[in-house]
């Protein structure tokens, strides 16, 4: 059996790209692959993984793999008291943990590719061809054009112009089209969605969109973004909490935690409005299993940003605990108030440290947060196949890798989450015996044929 496992890990790494090398110092990855049938067998596990840690010491971006009977099924927490060196734990038979571990860069490369697209649909700047959008299980509808606030950070006002709300009729019908071209599920779109209709005198505002797009048969799955605080009204948060297919997903700026920088940024709300904010948004998901996942936006090193001011967002952030942060530093945008009016006097090994810090803050509270959905059974709509696996997203928004041999696009499966990182997950799906299908088989035929034996 161990010898079967070693080799279905063996052919998941070379999917990957990895090749066997019979040398450990030539390893990027090594697995060790172990039985405890007998207490010499895991002594000699202990002996071998203790003579790595050397090696580990000498080239700490080496991964290694602790795997098999020795890790079981109950936990790794004694293993990684005792073996801190140690990357990652696999149960038997499961090289699912591994190949997580090892693409989490990848995955996390796939989160900033995401966020880049939809800013580029928001400024106008990607237009999906027809073709490729009768391809997609996710799409995009824009909702709101251009934009009327003018941050001093944003060129959107100068480039696309004052906001202008799309007929409800035109979004409908765009998105029945998408429907019927195989899409589950679309995202309404906008610089600031939750102002839709604010432009149209007793128009309707997003929480009445929501409403008539939740009724479009064979839509799954609802999202909008981006939001400003100071238009995600009690009346929007309602409707987003009670309508079935709005999913538990909230994205709402902050882009600073102090004060005057936000003031400086035009920004219209305070740290407290916003924790405020944050506070009323999970208290209308209570019931769900996993609450609602929160994910901001955020701009380090603005002009003027002291230390002590970029300390408060560190704080905010620290104490707020979002799903997602997506981080920025500043850099000027011709045109713009705050290039025209404020100097950039960052400097730039300042702006990459406060960078990194909350990076660095956020990879810790994200892994805290997703290690809660480890072991749990969660619904994912399976999206597309990346090299080999198969890519979909929880309700909140929660990346999940799951590997089949067959078609999964476009289905919405329950998954077993078996390992969590700060950027994505691993799930399996549920398991029916090769005998089980065919004893339901067997007592199909005799429900049919009553002389079947």
């Amino acid at each position: 059996m161990n010898v079967a496992d070693s080799q279905r890990v063996a052919s998941s790494l070379e999917q990957l790209g990895y090749q066997a090398t019979p040398q450990p110092e030539e390893a990027n990855v090594i697995v060790l692959n172990t039985c405890v049938v007998r207490q010499s067998a895991e002594d000699k596990a202990a002996g071998r993984l203790y003579s790595l840690k050397p090696l580990k010491e000498k080239r700490p971006d080496m991964v290694i793999n602790l795997m098999g009977c020795m890790v079981g099924v109950k936990g790794t927490d004694h293993l990684r008291k005792r073996f801190p060196f140690v990357d990652v734990f696999s149960p038997p038979s499961d090289p699912s943990p591994l190949v997580a571990y090892l693409t989490q860069d990848e995955s996390r490369a796939l989160e900033v590719s995401a966020t880049e697209e939809r800013y580029a649909l928001m400024d106008d700047e990607l237009v999906l061809p027809i073709d490729e959008r009768g391809k997609l299980v996710s799409a995009f509808v824009p909702v709101v054009l251009g934009c009327s606030h003018a941050c001093t950070f944003c060129i959107i006002p100068y480039r696309r112009g004052v906001e202008r709300s799309r007929p409800v009729g035109d979004i409908i019908g765009e998105v029945r089209s998408l429907v019927d071209q195989g899409v589950k599920e679309i995202t309404l779109l906008g610089q600031i969605v939750d102002r839709y209709g604010k432009d149209i005198p007793d128009g309707p505002n997003l929480a009445d969109l929501l409403r008539v797009v939740h009724d479009v048969d064979g839509l799954e799955r609802i999202r909008f973004l981006t939001s400003h605080p100071n238009w995600m009204t009690n009346e929007l948060l309602d409707a987003a909490a009670n309508l079935p297919k709005v999913m538990p997903h909230i994205e709402v700026p902050v882009q600073a935690g102090d004060d005057q920088v936000l003031e400086n940024m035009r920004r219209g709300y305070t740290s407290d409005d916003y924790a405020d904010l944050v506070a009323r948004i999970r208290a209308r998901y209570k019931g769900h299993t996993f609450g609602v996942s929160v994910a901001t936006d955020v701009i380090v090193a603005f002009p003027g940003e002291t230390d002590a001011q970029f300390q408060r967002t560190y704080d905010l952030l620290s104490e707020l605990k979002h799903d997602v942060v997506h981080l920025a530093r500043y850099s000027p945008r011709p045109g713009t108030v705050a290039d025209r009016r404020m100097p950039d006097d960052v400097p730039e090994g300042a702006k990459w440290e406060r960078f990194r810090a909350i990076e660095t803050l956020q990879e810790g509270i994200a892994a805290e947060i997703n290690a809660r959905y480890l072991g749990e059974t969660v619904e994912v709509l399976v999206e597309e196949q990346v090299r080999g696996r198969w890519k979909g997203r929880t309700a909140t928004n929660k990346l999940v890798f799951v590997e089949a041999d067959h078609d999964l696009r476009g289905q919405i499966l329950p998954v077993s989450i078996t390992w969590t990182g700060p950027w994505s997950m691993q799930g399996r799906l549920p398991v029916i015996s090769e005998l089980a299908k065919s004893q339901e088989l067997l007592l199909a035929d005799e429900n049919i044929n009553p002389l079947a034996t």
